[in-house]
């Protein structure tokens, strides 16, 4: 209600899956993304820049849209087991999504489904995947990972690295920092839900 962000311990995604998903994600990104990125930041002089850049987000990122219609199949570098561990990922994200809006529909006295039903658009809900990695920064007093922003969607779970922190949140004027615990969901309520 106060802070629009709140965490979940059990919510019943198994860890062997959140290990499996942390581990080929990690796995992915250096086999796919690094050099590319590596050659984005050198061909935009990002290495050696002197003054703050503050219209760049510094991370390395690709989304799969699971609906309404999948994109996974036509995402050319993700290989069988990845694309199999995160439609089961992603199947747990959104069982876990409809637990958290039929019991933010209870707090707030409306019917089971309510949430849910409203974000149903002629085609059905919307829900995707954001994949991001925060590659280590030459000059990360210069160079911020994510600018500051708000979500604009219904309801994000944010699976976080456990070991590098750097998530914040807005609150009465002060960034706030959200330290990393493994195995947990960050929930935040987004936009068109507040």
């Amino acid at each position: 209600e106060n802070w629009g962000f709140f965490e979940v311990m059990n919510h019943g995604i198994s860890h062997e899956l959140m290990d499996t998903v942390e581990r080929l994600t990690k796995e992915h990104y250096r086999k796919c993304m690094e050099q590319r990125f590596k050659e984005m930041v050198a061909s935009k002089g990002l290495d050696v820049v002197q003054s703050e850049i503050k219209d760049l987000d510094w991370e390395s990122t690709f989304f799969l849209r699971h609906l309404p219609v999948s994109n996974m199949s036509e995402i050319p570098d993700l290989d069988d087991d990845y694309r199999k561990v995160m439609k089961e990922f992603a199947a747990e994200l959104e069982k876990l999504a409809e637990h958290l809006l039929d019991l933010l529909c209870e707090n707030l006295g409306l019917e089971k489904g309510y949430i849910k039903s409203v974000f149903y658009g002629s085609k059905g809900p919307n829900f995707g995947t954001k994949v991001s990695n925060y590659p280590p920064c030459p000059k990360p007093d210069l160079i911020k990972g994510l600018r500051a922003h708000t979500d604009a969607g219904g309801i994000i779970l944010l699976f976080q690295d456990d070991k590098v922190s750097g998530l914040q949140l807005l609150k009465d004027d002060q960034w706030i920092d959200v330290p990393p615990m493994r195995h947990s969901i960050v929930i935040n309520l987004g936009d068109q839900l507040e």
